[in-house]
């Protein structure tokens, strides 16, 4: 899959495009990646189900959507048209699940690849996230590469010890890609009301406290795996952006940054193209892997 520049949009963040037509041309993105679509539908976690904290912001908002046979038949037909990328974050409860909902978004024609969200968590196996291990990672991504045939791309939990072992796992079992990181698990209290700010108490930390933890893991994997890597995690402007390509991404995803401004990714890919101008790079592919 090529990418007319390396700016794409995070799952979750940018619903499914057609949201943020009227803030930005939607066709000078690299990709969108659409919220998260699993087999059956999804009524989420209760609320309160985001919270601010320093530097970012918590959410548990529990993969609510209406299923992938909703989003063929309604949502597809509306976003199949845009000038760019359309791919869609997929979810499950077993590798069972996974794989069938990633055959179904396979039958779709205008959408090149998808990706896997292993972060959830394993019914199975008392609930343990399946990109904790490297054989639940593996599980899921042997699964869905028997019946998807497109570009696979996996999203790793940034909750495990070793990420590299994670990423090559999946390598091995036929991912064309990797995007990292997931969210960090975290939690917030209110200390007047002595309860927990999230609906679950616990949820996943996003925007620029995790760049620095995101950045790292980014740089390991790119040295473990030879697919391409895919970085995100506080991604807030171009210099970040191009931190992440310096250490080894392909490509970036912008994800939290989307609520503070419905315009950032375009500013973002406007920045990197500066920035290399004034440095003398031609292409994009000059900075990559730097460091």
């Amino acid at each position: 899959m090529s990418l007319k520049n390396p700016v794409m949009t995070a799952s979750g963040t940018f619903g499914y495009g057609l949201e943020f037509a009227d803030f930005i041309d939607l066709s000078q993105l690299g990709g969108i990646i659409v919220k998260g679509t699993t087999l059956h539908a999804r009524e989420g976690n209760d609320y309160p189900r985001m919270a601010e904290t320093a530097s970012g912001m918590l959410n548990c908002v529990g993969l609510q959507n209406k299923g992938v046979d909703y989003f063929c038949q309604h949502i597809y037909p509306t976003i199949k048209d845009l000038d760019t990328n359309v791919i869609v974050n997929v979810s499950g409860s077993s590798p069972e699940d996974y794989a069938e909902c990633a055959a179904r978004v396979d039958s779709l024609e205008r959408i090149p690849a998808i990706e896997l969200n292993i972060s959830c968590p394993n019914v199975k196996q008392g609930g343990m996230a399946f990109g904790v291990t490297t054989q639940g990672a593996a599980a899921v991504v042997k699964a869905v590469r028997a019946r998807y045939h497109k570009t696979l791309i996996v999203k790793l939990s940034p909750n495990v010890t070793n990420i590299a072992d994670i990423a090559r796992a999946c390598e091995a079992e036929g991912a064309d890609s990797v995007s990292l990181i997931n969210t960090l698990m975290g939690m917030a209290v209110d200390i007047e009301r002595r309860k927990p700010l999230l609906s679950i108490a616990t949820g996943g930390l996003s925007g620029p406290a995790v760049k620095p933890v995101a950045l790292r893991m980014v740089w390991q994997v790119a040295k473990a795996v030879k697919i391409p890597v895919i970085g995100l995690g506080g991604i807030c402007t171009a210099t970040d952006a191009i931190e992440f390509l310096m250490v080894g991404a392909t490509a970036i995803e912008v994800g939290t940054a989307n609520f503070l401004d419905p315009a950032i990714t375009v500013k973002i890919r406007d920045g990197i193209n500066d920035w290399l101008d004034s440095h003398g790079c031609k292409s994009v592919q000059e900075i990559i892997g730097e460091i």
